[in-house]
C-alpha cells in the first residue's frame, strides 16, 4: 500500500504545524510510523489522497455514528447553509436541540452549548465552584475530560494527591486544587472524602473511560459516587462526551441507572461538526449567566450548522438502530476474540454498546495502572498489519474504537480476515521476544 504523497503532505505540514498536525494523536508518532492524510470519507470507509481505502472505526473519534457524509445529514447542513452559517443570536433551532437531547437524557433539565467537549467540562467544574463556593474537584486517573488548566494533572501515590501538573504551561496552583485518584478503586473514594468532603465542589468522571481504551466502571462504581457526593454536598459530574450515545442512547447514566447533578456531551450531539453542551438539574444551571452570576459565553455556541446536523443525526437514532449497534459491535469483537485465541495472542477485549477497545494483556483492565501494563510493542505490530490491510484503527492502545450504522456485515468480514492475519503477526512477533 503506496503512501508518498501522504508522506510527503505530512512533511510540508510539519513546517506550518507543530508536529504536522492540529491534534497530537492524529501523528501516529505513538505506533512509529507517519499519517495517511484523508481526502474523503463515505459510509464506514475513508480514502486517503494516495487512493488508498480504508474500513473506519475512528469515525472522527466518535460523532459519526451514522458513518462519513450521511444523505439526511449533508442535505440538512447544505439546506441550512444557504441561509447563513453563524448568527451570534438566539434561533429556535437550540432550542430544538435542547429538547432532543433531553429524550435521551432526562437529567438534563437545562443545557447550555459550546462548541467542544474541552469546553463543555471546563465550564461544568466552574459551574461547580460557582454553585457549591468551593475549590476543590476530584477526576480519576486515566480519565481524559479535555485540556484545560485544572484538568491536565497527573497522581502520585496514595489514596489521594494533589494535583500536579502533567504540562508545560500550567500554573501548579490551578493543579493543586485537583484532588486525583486511581479509578474503579472505592476505597480510595471513601478516603478522599472522609479527608476532603466538605472542601469539594464536585467529582468528574466519564461514564466510561474512554481515554485510557475502554475501561468500564466496575458495578456498584458510579452508584458509590453518587452517594459520597450527595452526602458531601458535592456534584457529580458525568463526562458522556464520548460515552453519550454508544454506551447507549442515554449513554452510561442509562446503563448504570445514575442521575448525576450536570452531564457533559459532545462529539454525536453535532453530527460531527463542532460541537459540546453541558447540563442537568435547573436549580444548578440557574446559576448561569445571564440568570445567574457564573459567567461562560462563546461566540459559535449553537451555531446552525452544528445543530442542524446534531438534530439530523439524532433524529435517525431510534432504540431499534441503537440495537443494530450493539449487535454489530458485539459480532465484530468475539470475531477478534476467536481469532487471537486461534493465533496463540493473549487479549482483553471490552465492549459496551458501540465502543470497544483490544488490549494487548494477559490481565483483566479495570484502571489506568493495569492498563499500563499492556503491551504495546505488539499493538504496534497489530496496528501496522491491520492499517496495511485497509483497516483504519486509533493509533494508540490507549483509545477506543467505534462502530457505525453504515458498516456492514461484509466490513466486519474483511476485519476479521485482517485480523487473522494481523493476529498471526503478533504471534511470531512475541515467539521472537520469548513470550508466552
Amino acid at each position: 500500500m503506496s503512501r508518498t504523497r501522504s508522506l510527503e503532505a505530512f512533511a510540508t505540514a510539519q513546517k506550518f504545524m507543530p508536529g504536522g498536525v492540529n491534534s497530537p494523536v492524529r501523528s501516529f508518532r505513538n505506533v512509529d510510523t507517519t499519517p495517511p492524510f484523508i481526502a474523503k470519507g463515505k459510509g464506514s470507509h475513508i480514502f486517503d489522497i494516495d487512493g488508498n481505502e480504508y474500513i473506519d472505526y475512528v469515525l472522527s473519534w466518535g460523532p459519526l455514528i451514522l458513518g462519513h457524509a450521511d444523505a439526511d445529514v449533508v442535505a440538512a447542513i447544505r439546506e441550512q447553509a444557504q441561509y447563513g452559517t453563524s448568527y451570534g443570536a438566539p434561533t429556535e433551532l437550540e432550542t430544538e436541540i435542547a429538547q432532543k437531547v433531553q429524550t435521551f437524557f432526562p437529567a438534563i433539565e437545562m443545557i447550555r452549548l459550546v462548541s467542544s467537549g474541552t469546553e463543555a467540562t471546563m465550564s461544568a467544574l466552574r459551574l461547580a465552584r460557582g454553585y457549591t463556593g468551593r475549590d476543590k474537584i476530584v477526576k480519576f486517573v486515566g480519565c481524559y475530560h479535555g485540556h484545560s488548566d485544572g484538568l491536565l494533572v497527573k497522581a502520585g501515590s496514595g489514596a489521594a494527591t494533589m494535583g500536579v501538573p502533567d504540562s508545560p504551561g500550567i500554573p501548579s496552583e490551578i493543579a493543586a486544587d485537583t484532588l486525583t485518584i486511581p479509578y474503579n478503586n472505592p476505597d480510595a473514594v471513601k478516603e478522599l472524602f472522609a479527608q476532603y468532603g466538605d472542601e469539594i465542589a464536585a467529582v468528574i468522571v466519564e461514564g466510561v473511560a474512554g481515554n485510557m481504551g475502554c475501561v468500564l466502571p466496575q458495578p456498584g462504581y458510579l452508584p458509590l459516587l453518587r452517594e459520597l457526593t450527595q452526602k458531601a454536598g458535592a456534584l457529580l459530574i458525568v463526562d458522556e462526551v464520548m460515552s453519550g450515545f454508544r454506551a447507549a442512547a442515554g449513554g452510561a447514566c442509562e446503563c448504570f441507572d445514575i442521575t448525576p447533578d450536570l452531564i457533559c456531551l459532545g462529539k454525536v450531539i453535532g453530527g460531527g461538526l463542532p460541537v459540546g453542551a453541558f447540563g442537568g438539574k435547573r436549580e444548578v444551571m440557574g446559576k448561569l449567566a445571564p440568570q445567574g452570576p457564573v459567567y461562560q459565553a462563546g461566540t459559535l455556541s449553537g451555531n446552525p450548522l452544528a445543530v442542524t446536523a446534531g438534530l439530523a443525526t439524532m433524529n435517525k437514532l431510534s432504540a431499534d438502530r441503537f440495537t443494530e449497534l450493539a449487535a454489530k459491535t458485539e459480532t465484530l469483537c468475539q470475531g477478534l476474540e476467536a481469532a487471537a485465541q486461534e493465533a496463540g495472542v493473549p487479549i482483553i477485549v471490552h465492549r459496551i454498546g458501540s465502543m470497544f477497545t483490544v488490549f494487548f494483556n494477559e490481565h483483566e483492565v479495570t484502571d489506568y495502572d493495569t492498563v499500563a501494563t499492556s503491551h504495546l510493542d505488539e499493538f504496534n505490530v497489530y496496528f501496522l498489519a491491520m492499517l496495511e490491510a485497509g483497516v483504519y484503527l486509533a493509533p494508540s492502545q490507549f483509545e477506543c474504537g467505534f462502530m457505525s450504522l453504515a458498516h456492514t456485515d461484509e466490513d466486519i468480514r474483511q476485519t476479521l480476515d485482517a485480523a487473522r492475519k494481523a493476529f498471526q503477526k503478533v504471534a511470531a512477533f512475541r515467539e521472537h521476544k520469548g513470550r508466552k
